[in-house]
């Protein structure tokens, strides 16, 4: 019985890889046309990545600007609040010496 059942296990077993190792032609443009969509997937996906990051970089020089502006903006406003300050003890001053005459 062995004798008879491994040649049957054999051609069975060279059937099914033989089977599954064909791949017809249209089989094989679909798979292609597959990759091929995935690529052309890929490209545009770094294109808007790429993009992406430029407009990244843009708005942080935008922001780096911005608050460069802000920066000066409150340098000036606690420099005329300073002067604001000084002027306000000098007229008090004059107040009072206005009042002990």
């Amino acid at each position: 019985m062995n004798r008879f059942l491994a040649p049957v296990m054999f051609a069975v077993t060279l059937s099914i890889l033989g089977g599954c190792a064909t791949v017809s032609k249209a089989e094989f443009e679909a798979v292609r046309a597959t990759a091929d969509r995935a690529a052309a997937d890929a490209a545009a996906a770094r294109s808007a990545a790429d993009n992406a990051a430029t407009v990244a970089a843009t708005a942080r020089s935008t922001a780096d600007a911005a608050k460069s502006s802000a920066d000066s903006a409150k340098a000036s406003a606690e420099e005329a609040n300073a002067c604001c300050r000084d002027t306000q003890t000098k007229i008090d001053r004059m107040f009072k010496k206005s009042m002990y005459k």
